[in-house]
């Protein structure tokens, strides 16, 4: 037997007001995705914007319906939409902000386990990896440098 040692690493800003200008400008976006969400059953938004390698920004917004859970969250809407609009762009960063009906979100929100399997084979497919900044409603922000620091031991295509 022996032990493996699994590290990642992160940047935190105390707020969107301490990010770069570009990444701002994106979580912006996402911010403006998020009031577009669709949530009645679970009242709580989420917002997602990608910038591609071409400058375009593609939203995505979660999505739910009457048979909830099977809506779509805002990461997957997001990237499948750039990758039916934009197929041969990369994408440069992702920009996630979540808020509820019944509390302010203060601290920042990841991807669900469903969402960093689809958004990790969108990095593999480009060969490159992706900025991905994370916010709740209010407060602070985390960035990471790849998918890869949120999803260890990942299942990819070298598995099929």
């Amino acid at each position: 037997m022996r032990k493996i040692e699994i590290k990642t690493s992160a940047t935190c800003y105390d707020s969107i007001d301490a990010l770069e200008k570009e990444d701002a400008f994106l979580m912006n976006k996402a911010i403006e995705a998020r009031a577009k969400a669709y949530a009645p059953y679970s009242n709580f938004s989420v917002g997602a914007a990608l910038l591609l390698e071409n400058g375009a920004v593609v939203l995505g917004n979660n999505q739910e319906n009457a048979a909830y859970p099977s809506g779509m969250c805002a990461e997957r809407v997001a990237i499948w939409k750039a990758a039916s609009e934009y197929p041969t762009m990369k994408v440069l960063k992702l920009a996630i902000t979540a808020s509820a009906a019944n509390a302010t979100v203060a601290k920042p929100v990841g991807p669900c386990g469903a969402c960093r399997q689809s958004l990790l084979e969108y990095e593999i497919k480009q060969a490159t990896p992706f900025k991905m900044l994370l916010m709740g409603e209010v407060g602070e922000v985390i960035i990471t440098d790849s998918l890869v620091s949120l999803l260890p031991f990942s299942f990819d295509n070298t598995y099929l």
